[in-house]
């Protein structure tokens, strides 16, 4: 551990015959939540309004930021405290309530305890999004805090949290905003029309948001990521179940369950969630859904099976220096790293991680604290899983515990906003990602990329059109098309686009991609895995078809799990249409044998024998791919049609 985590927060010794796995308990989370509250309160202002910790400050300024410190730890407490039932050992609450007051006595004005007011979302929108923890904070907590407030500080309370109702949030998850802090208001009995109204706005967006499979988009467009567990579920079903309302609660808890059929594979067997979509710097609240489906009981998760995925989670950023020597939550991943970040991200931001704590609502005895520890999804046999309404292919390996996405669904593009290069996000513009690996940054080679190159200028990935997917016992495929857009120049080329096929099985990634309309001189590459060249995790890439020329590009800023990396390339020129068949894999596990490399015969320029134990036949015949697996004889056939791919593996 960092300085070890386990000594800056006392936590207790491990429990490796209820928790075999991590060795954590609930007694770990107690003090996990303590030790990241004592550190953050050294950082309060003299009445406690606001946390205003050490760092760059976000894009929204200081004043915001120490709102954000206050109301992000005071989550951690809520679930903390009531989850004990009450019992406050370390008197939080009392300084809760004391910042309450001296925040919202002159909302707006600039001193050292003033909150800034909610406004909309492009104007000063930040306190907004803290207006949720605020109130949820309270909501957990009313017996033993807002029940003892005097009625001037409830009102003035009240008043400031209204302001999320009177303004416009951003068009995506911050609707559950004012949802939750309607909630809360009707909750200790200030409901009115307004509240309603809020209420009735964020669930007819969650309905139109939601597309199956148990996720849903973060708004309009096609972002699917994180944010679905930490905040798409959490905030209905978690109000659902403090207000006892049993139909809402089967409503979002039937949509939690199908979620976590997939999303729980997510998480590596090390612990780790998968380094994608954006936040990532608020690392553990990824297990804030496994955590609320076991309070609740909707999951289709055991107890057991439910500790380890978020006692998991936990346990392996407090071992990889997610918390500095000074007890705080640095802005980064393992430890700080800028390229994680976004613009909103400030000092505070980490504590949004307290989402994870939602496990504490459930009491000691529960069975989730109570039964032993069991694997977790990615700890037993190869998987491969297709999630058709986000178009996700997940791919797990047992041996290794690596968990990898293929992503030929979630893009983070409105649906009114143009492609430009310029705005390319690595953290959804990838083919692939996994839980042992980053993207590179947006400076360097991009990892995982089919890129086409026209004029000197490299095209980037933006919006991402699925083109379907599917699994089957022991293998699946996900396809997508994109339009190549450039930085300098026009930002399209006429009839030029891309149309890419990820077939997984083992630990095997077979990648298809078909470019259409390529003018003359344009070159395609295609990059796999980053890995440190020295470190555990191999990143293999070899052309299969159509590809000339191979070669390692260094990616000198590295990653978020590596302080320098490598990116294995493959190149081609390519006129008019040509279809480029490659095999990728990404592997930890040290008995795992590597692909030959060596090409038997040239049956004729489309069928290609490969020597090896993975592929040892594929065959091109036009837009048909034809592929024979070395292990069982198995074939796959990719069709590409007019806008269509099919797939067939048997």
């Amino acid at each position: 551990m960092n300085a070890s985590a386990g000594d800056l927060f006392g936590l207790p010794p491990e429990d490796r015959t209820s928790s075999p796995y991590t060795g954590y308990t609930r007694a770990h989370w107690e003090a996990a939540a303590d030790g990241l509250l004592k550190a953050a309160w050294k950082w309060a202002t003299p009445g406690g309004a606001r946390l205003d910790l050490p760092g760059p400050p976000s894009h929204s300024g200081v004043r915001s930021d120490g709102l954000e410190g206050y109301a992000r730890t005071f989550l951690a407490a809520g679930f903390r405290v009531a989850g004990a039932g009450g019992k406050d050992p370390h008197g939080l609450l009392e300084r809760y309530a004391d910042g309450l007051d001296a925040g919202t006595r002159t909302p707006g004005r600039d001193d050292a305890e003033s909150w800034p007011l909610i406004l909309d979302h492009h104007v000063q929108g930040q306190p907004m999004v803290e207006s949720a923890s605020v109130a949820l904070g309270l909501r957990l907590t009313r017996p033993w805090l807002w029940d003892r407030l005097t009625s001037d500080v409830q009102d003035r309370a009240e008043q400031w949290l209204r302001g999320a109702l009177r303004h416009v949030p951003a068009g995506n998850n911050w609707y559950l905003f004012p949802y939750t802090v309607a909630g809360f208001l009707e909750s200790v009995g200030r409901g009115d029309a307004e509240t309603a109204r809020a209420r009735e706005r964020a669930s007819e967006l969650l309905e139109h948001w939601y597309r199956g499979d148990g996720w849903y988009a973060d708004g309009d467009g096609r972002a699917f990521d994180h944010y679905n567990g930490w905040a798409l579920h959490l905030y209905p079903l978690l109000d659902a179940h403090l207000a006892g309302d049993e139909k809402e609660s089967a409503l979002h808890g039937a949509r939690l369950r199908e979620h976590l059929e997939s999303f729980s594979l997510m998480f590596g067997g090390d612990g780790a969630p998968l380094h994608f979509g954006r936040s990532l710097t608020y690392r553990f609240a990824a297990s804030a859904g496994v955590g609320l489906g076991a309070v609740t009981g909707h999951t289709p998760l055991t107890p057991g099976a439910s500790r380890r995925v978020v006692s998991g989670s936990l346990r392996y950023f407090l071992e990889r220096g997610a918390v500095g020597n000074d007890g705080l939550l640095s802005l980064g991943w393992h430890g700080p790293h800028a390229a994680t970040l976004q613009t909103y991200s400030g000092p505070a931001s980490p504590y949004w991680a307290s989402k994870a704590f939602v496990a504490l609502l459930a009491p000691d005895g529960h069975p989730l604290w109570a039964s032993p520890e069991e694997a977790a999804p990615s700890e037993g046999p190869d998987r491969v899983l297709s999630v058709p309404a986000a178009g996700f292919l997940v791919q797990s390996t047992g041996a290794d515990g690596v968990v990898r996405l293929h992503n030929h669904g979630s893009d983070h593009v409105r649906p009114d906003e143009g492609e430009s290069a310029a705005d390319e996000d690595p953290h959804y513009a990838r083919l692939a990602y996994s839980t042992v690996t980053g993207p590179t940054s947006a400076e360097n080679t991009a990892d995982n990329h089919l890129s086409v190159t026209v004029g000197g200028a490299r095209s980037a990935r933006r919006r991402i059109r699925p083109l379907g997917s599917g699994h089957g016992d022991g293998w699946g495929w996900a396809a997508s098309w994109h339009l190549p857009v450039f930085p300098a120049g026009p930002s399209t080329v006429p009839r030029l686009r891309v149309e890419s096929v990820t077939v997984a099985r083992g630990r095997h990634e077979l990648r298809v991609h078909r470019v259409l309309g390529a003018p003359d001189g344009a070159r395609a590459e295609m990059t796999g895995w980053a890995t440190d060249p020295d470190g555990p995790v191999r990143s293999l890439l070899r052309g299969l078809h159509g590809w000339a020329a191979s070669e390692d590009v260094r990616a000198p800023q590295g990653t978020a799990f590596a302080r320098r990396a490598t990116v294995p390339r493959l190149g081609a020129d390519v006129t008019g249409t040509a279809v480029l068949v490659a095999l990728a894999s990404l592997t930890a596990d040290p008995e795992a044998a590597r692909p030959d490399e060596a090409v038997d015969e040239a049956v004729d320029e489309n069928v290609i024998t490969v020597l090896g134990e993975v592929v040892d036949r594929v065959e091109v015949a036009r837009d048909t791919v034809t592929v024979r697996w070395a292990e069982d004889g198995a074939r796959t056939l990719i069709a590409f049609g007019r806008g269509t791919v099919t797939v067939d593996h048997g």
